[in-house]
């Protein structure tokens, strides 16, 4: 994968990733980054409390591709990191197939009544979350990867900063487009929006400059590079 002009000014020298090859640590992040892409589909059927906040757990899981969306286009440029988005793409839809499939499938006369409501009820979520998550998760993490790899660009600075920032942005659009293409219509939405925001933008400044300068760590360790 090439570096595109943007990520070559950057003033710390990136990863140089073979072309036709993935670097050890991006390609662990890779496998992690798709998981998380799936599981954040699944947790987001439950609401937690967080004090007095009420938010989907699915959040959880958006952290952890948020941070690793980041400390990608750290280490290896926003080239690669808006590559890793895309093909993030790859498994949220087929596991939306699947669930769809599996759903539709005839279920054992084995299998206890109130078990099987409940897995029909996750897989056969309603058609507007089907199509508020991916928006969501596309838009949102361009953005970090845009935020991140720009400021890292024109001011440099510690990397905790503009994780960040970039992480929070991309958290408050996350929660503003998913809420609002899932739900308005259904129920008042603004109690859910805003609990929901503050619950990701606090975590996103506490937890993300902490998992991006993690992730970068150890994908650079991966490659025996010392920074």
């Amino acid at each position: 994968m090439n570096e595109s002009p943007a990520d070559q000014a950057a003033p710390q020298t990136l990863v140089a990733v073979p072309k036709g090859l993935f670097a050890p640590g991006l390609f662990a992040i890779a496998l992690f980054y798709g998981g998380m892409c799936t599981f954040a589909g699944l947790l987001g059927n439950k609401q937690v409390a967080l004090g007095p906040l009420a938010v989907e757990a699915g959040m959880f899981a958006f952290l952890l591709l948020v941070a690793m969306g980041g400390a990608v286009a750290e280490v290896y440029g926003r080239t690669v990191a808006n590559k890793l988005v895309l093909w993030g793409f790859v498994p949220i839809f087929a596991s939306i197939l699947l669930s769809l499939l599996v759903a539709a499938m005839p279920a054992s006369p084995e299998m206890q009544p109130e078990r099987l409501e409940a897995i029909q009820m996750i897989l056969t979520a309603t058609w507007r979350i089907w199509i508020a998550g991916p928006i969501a998760y596309g838009t949102s993490q361009i953005l970090n990867i845009t935020v991140i790899s720009a400021m890292k660009t024109k001011f440099g600075g510690p990397m905790w900063i503009r994780a960040g920032l970039a992480g929070a942005l991309s958290q408050a659009l996350d929660t503003v487009i998913f809420i609002t293409v899932a739900f308005l219509g259904v129920f008042p939405i603004l109690p859910l929006l805003a609990g929901q925001m503050i619950a990701k933008v606090v975590l996103s400044i506490v937890l993300i400059p902490f998992l991006v300068t993690w992730f970068a760590g150890f994908a650079r360790k991966l490659d025996g590079r010392v920074d």
